[in-house]
């Protein structure tokens, strides 16, 4: 195919060359074509190319993770944020940050230019800190927040620190000694796994609690479908007294305490939502996730009050160039 603006144009010039029709001929799967379905599918498709290729806003997001230098770790989480881009008719610019570069000292200079920021998941000791400590300067300056797996486990982190004072709380996977392991492997886990496993992995129910932001998310449904990969929770033994601080478990595992979803009231934050779950791997170009979507949102009513207008938007290639 010739080179073009964006990759989601290319299935245009394919069904323009016959190509599709060719392939289906070969297979000979012509019984499997259902017209009405694909005059649907062909309108969604082309809806999201025009509002993708339209965009007249552009948003800057920070990816705050330790493998910015490897860019395809996050392939997923840059796609979801093209497509609540287009649901929001506004093109996302990806801004990295590397977490090893920083500390509570620097976090709001280095964040001082971004309209919202996502701590994606991840493992391990290094670059914990700086990401406590961007979390902790988008929840005390009302920057619109998305923590994913491990960036829900570091939002608890930060508020059990500095919102419920429990001084050195961690996670028992960055450090075994801590005096509060607000974070740990429970032995209730291991007993719902079964045969020593301790990994909830793949597709779970979440049931949402009524009322609340993850509540309007997902449509007031009573529960919703999320994939899952990890085995560190929530310490239930500190989810009365985080709460009593005023962080929300908005989403949890029917019939066990494990919390799957967090917030702050909208009354304090705009946007400070994250989940244990994996979100970016259920995002499609024409069903996109709504946690995005209210990220993507969020950061433009960010830029409209900082600026008086929002920016306008460079060309769809550029949410992955800036650095």
């Amino acid at each position: 195919m010739h080179d073009c603006e964006s990759i989601y144009l290319i299935p245009d010039m394919i069904q323009q060359a016959g190509l599709d029709d060719a392939v289906i001929k070969i297979l000979k799967i012509e019984d499997r074509i259902h017209p009405e379905t694909e005059v649907y599918r062909r309108e969604a498709w082309h809806n999201f190319v025009h509002r993708l290729m339209s965009a007249d806003r552009q948003v800057r997001i920070g990816m705050i993770g330790k493998y910015t230098s490897v860019r395809d770790s996050y392939a997923s989480i840059l796609h979801a944020l093209e497509h609540a881009g287009a649901a929001c008719g506004a093109r996302v610019e990806v801004v990295w940050i590397d977490t090893t570069e920083i500390d509570e000292h620097n976090a709001a200079e280095k964040l001082a230019d971004l309209d919202g920021i996502i701590v994606p998941g991840g493992f391990g000791v290094r670059g914990t800190e700086g990401k406590i400590a961007c979390i902790r300067h988008a929840r005390q300056n009302q920057v619109p927040y998305l923590g994913i797996c491990y960036g829900f486990q570091m939002a608890v982190i930060e508020f059990a620190r500095h919102a419920c004072g429990l001084q050195n709380a961690n996670s028992t996977e960055i450090d075994p000694d801590t005096p509060h392991p607000v974070i740990d492997i429970l032995p209730e886990q291991k007993q719902i796994e079964g045969l020593g496993g301790n990994m909830r992995l793949g597709g779970r129910d979440v049931q949402v609690k009524p009322g609340t932001l993850a509540a309007q998310i997902f449509n007031n449904a009573p529960e919703a479908r999320m994939r899952f990969r990890h085995r560190y929770e929530v310490d239930p033994a500190y989810i009365e007294r985080l709460e009593a601080a005023g962080m929300v478990f908005s989403g949890k595992a029917p019939d066990y305490p494990i919390m799957q979803i967090l917030e702050l009231p909208r009354s304090v934050h705009p946007y400070f939502v994250g989940t244990q779950a994996h979100p970016e791997m259920q995002s499609r170009p024409t069903r996109p996730q709504p946690m995005f979507v209210g990220l993507v949102r969020a950061a433009l009513q960010r830029a409209e009050q900082r600026t008086g207008s929002c920016r306008a938007a460079s060309s769809p290639s550029a949410m992955y160039l800036t650095t």
